[in-house]
């Protein structure tokens, strides 16, 4: 399969929005889409789906649309349920139509097998389809998947219309993940995700038979499942191939490179017009001057390098007063609504910064809204240090109101500050000239946490107390949120879910997980070091309690089941061989002038030829899945 889009670009109401468009895609591509806030990335993946909103690009070059194989589509806006009086688990099981189906046909063969040896051949074939498509595990798959994504048994017996509207778009991502197309197209699947969820999402990902497209500002999430970038940067689209730190490297690299270049052929376009400006009017070294010049209408001028300013927002935070060593005591803190949801005792010290992690729903925001004073602890006590001035984000941007301009939001909580000034402070987080004067209403996500961190940031908090502060950023915000608060000497204390950010700015853990709410004195890359120490004893553990008898009965299966799988591969191989050969024969016909001079003919050969591709795309995949399964069993031996 291979889907190539080439020197395409999109308009929007007679603007560029992008151009040069050059992307392809390939089986077994994981390809990631990064660049700033309204850079166009949305735009290119609809792009890619939506053919129609694709035009020639503004250069002198051959727009193509190539597309190779058939193959199938799924992207998060195109599920929509039919009917939401069904239950759950009926929504879900739509997925698996094709094997419902054979699961029926199977059961009500089984019973006629005596009948005819027809019944026991199509029974046969049958079975033989139905382990293809996963029939025997099938149902495995949907109640884990169910399960991560946080739905209870006592959930898939509810109807669709009984669901929130975020349960309702985890539903539609669930069943569009299950219906596993051959591309499929995820715009910020991580959003909203706990790190449990995440993970899953990433190993599901990390197996997925077919490609895939992602746009994510999560680094960790494009680190560990994508090959391939396609960086967006002022309507243009650049590859780059590996993970996020791969192509960040590459990105700095090729920049220095260019840049260089570009200072070479700079000084060499002054040395031109020098020599020409200082004998074009010498009759004897005119000649030379001429020459120059005619160099110079023939140069490929390059454009200067794009300097990017990757500053979301400009800060000083150098002075903020020194509060007491402990800066706050949690004893027997009990926090929840209707019903305690954790039980912490915590002594928070100075010049610490202390990364919130957990499953959604056990806490996390709870404790950081009790600790501000927004909900009464329901046991325990909270104790501030002397000279501890907190500064508190929450994610649902509760703090602002809308009835506001950006200009009267900020001085609602700095009344005491002159106009300019305030102008000033709000210049640094890029709301300059008539910026200042937009309705609240009319900002963006983004937006909306830079003008919240504008007000916490310039009353200068020796305490931050931040709920998902990087929730609406991009990755440049990201990264220099994470440098603000790597150089801060205050204190933090941060829940959030974005792995990266927490491994970048976290020095401790406090950790929501089976109940209990846990401190580690160390941040999440040895957190999780530690885990995989524990899951990988804990193997070596039950290995050494395995009875030797049961040890050389695993060993016999395993190499039982390496003989199976090489079989297997032996057949495989000799069908690919002769689809290969019929391959051949039939391309030879094409070009066999009798046969392309007649449409019919032609038509024919053209579908043989269609069908064959498809088949030896299957048959190939299978021969990568099986050859990974010998090397597998051979490293297990």
């Amino acid at each position: 399969m291979k889907y190539e889009i080439k020197n395409g670009s999109v308009i929007i109401d007679g603007n560029y929005i992008l151009d040069d468009i050059n992307f392809s895609i390939s089986t077994g591509d994981r390809i990631g889409i990064v660049g700033r806030n309204g850079a166009g990335k949305t735009t290119l993946l609809k792009a890619l789906i939506d053919n129609t909103m694709l035009d020639e690009g503004i250069e002198d070059k051959k727009f193509e649309i190539q597309k190779v194989g058939t193959f199938t589509i799924g992207y998060q806006e195109q599920i929509k349920f039919a009917d939401e009086n069904i239950t759950l688990l009926d929504e879900i099981k739509s997925s698996y139509k094709d094997i419902i189906e054979l699961e029926n046909k199977i059961n009500k063969l089984s019973s006629e097998l005596h009948k005819s040896n027809k019944n026991i051949n199509d029974y046969t074939q049958a079975l033989e389809r139905y382990k293809y498509l996963g029939g025997y595990t099938y149902k495995k798959e949907y109640e884990i998947v169910l399960a991560k994504f946080g739905f209870t048994e006592e959930d898939k017996n509810k109807k669709l219309i009984s669901f929130s509207g975020g349960e309702k778009t985890k539903i539609a991502f669930i069943k569009l993940l299950l219906s596993k197309p051959d591309i499929l197209f995820l715009d910020e699947p991580t959003n909203h995700l706990d790190i449990t969820s995440l993970e899953w999402l990433e190993g599901f990902l990390s197996t997925y038979k077919g490609s895939f497209v992602v746009v994510s500002h999560d680094r960790m999430f494009l680190n560990n499942i994508v090959n391939t970038i396609y960086d967006v940067t002022n309507g243009k689209t650049v590859k780059y191939t590996g993970n996020y730190d791969s192509y960040i490297v590459q990105k700095k690299a090729n920049l220095e490179t260019y840049t260089k270049e570009y200072n070479k052929q700079q000084k060499e376009i002054e040395n031109l017009k020098e020599i020409y400006e200082r004998f074009r009017f010498k009759p004897k070294k005119a000649g030379l001057a001429l020459s120059r010049l005619r160099k110079l209408e023939r140069m490929d001028i390059m454009s200067a390098p794009e300097v990017i300013d990757e500053r979301v927002f400009k800060t000083n935070l150098d002075e903020i007063e020194l509060s007491a060593k402990k800066v706050l005591i949690l004893k027997s803190l009990v926090v929840g609504y209707d019903k305690p949801l954790a039980s912490i005792d915590l002594e928070v010290l100075r010049g610490h910064k202390i990364g919130v992690i957990g499953a959604n729903g056990t806490g996390k925001s709870t404790l950081l809204k009790t600790i501000n004073g927004i909900i009464p602890p329901i046991e325990g006590s909270i104790l501030y240090g002397l000279n501890v001035h907190p500064g508190y984000f929450d994610q649902n941007l509760k703090m602002i109101d809308e009835r506001n301009s950006v200009l009267q939001e900020f001085r609602s909580a700095h009344p005491e500050i002159e106009e300019g000034i305030a102008r000033a402070a709000l210049g640094s987080f890029q709301f300059r000239g008539e910026d200042v004067y937009k309705s609240i209403t009319s900002l963006s996500g983004g937006e909306k946490v830079r003008l919240e961190l504008c007000k916490i940031l310039y009353s200068k908090p020796n305490l931050l107390i931040l709920d998902e502060p990087t929730n609406h950023m991009d990755i440049y915000g990201k990264e220099h949120l994470e440098e603000i608060l790597q150089e801060y000497e205050g204190t933090v204390l941060v829940v959030s879910h974005d792995r990266y950010f927490i491994n970048k700015v976290a020095t401790d853990l406090l950790v929501f997980e089976n109940n209990q709410v846990t401190y580690y004195p160390y941040g999440y890359e040895e957190y999780m070091n530690n885990i995989n120490n524990k899951i990988q004893e804990k193997i070596e553990t039950k290995k050494a309690e395995l009875p030797k008898n049961k040890i050389a009965l695993d060993q016999e299966q395993k190499r039982n089941n390496l003989y199976e799988l090489k079989k297997e591969l032996k057949t495989l191989e000799q069908e690919i061989v002769k689809l290969e050969v019929k391959q051949k024969k039939l391309n030879l016909e094409i070009s066999n002038p009798e046969v392309y001079s007649d449409y019919e003919k032609a038509n024919i050969v053209n579908n043989q030829i269609k069908k064959v591709e498809s088949e030896l795309t299957i048959l190939n995949q299978q021969w990568e899945d099986l050859t990974n399964k010998i090397l597998s069993s051979n490293k297990g031996e």
